[in-house]
């Protein structure tokens, strides 16, 4: 038997903070991705904020996780983005 090693107890909203460069497509390539795993997700959910200087741009992101593999496979595409610098 499988032991759940997860310390998250799912479904849950969970947040995720995206960074990268501050391109015209950065915003909505990891858009397009996150709903590539999680389709349900709105503009809404997304909350931008530029570096000082607007050379980067972090955005959080509060998804609907069902389980565990899911969320590992969106950070793994997530991470293969030109763009992106850092997933949390």
């Amino acid at each position: 038997m499988k032991q759940n090693t997860s310390l998250m107890e799912f479904p849950c909203e969970f947040m995720l903070k995206v960074m990268g460069l501050n391109t015209k497509k950065f915003k909505a390539g990891i858009l397009k991705i996150v709903r590539k795993h999680f389709p349900g997700t709105k503009a809404s959910a997304v909350k931008s904020n530029p570096s000082r200087d607007g050379n980067y741009l972090a955005l959080s992101i509060t998804i609907l996780v069902e389980d565990q593999p899911t969320l590992d496979l969106l950070y793994h595409d997530l991470t293969k983005h030109p763009d992106v610098k850092m997933v949390l």
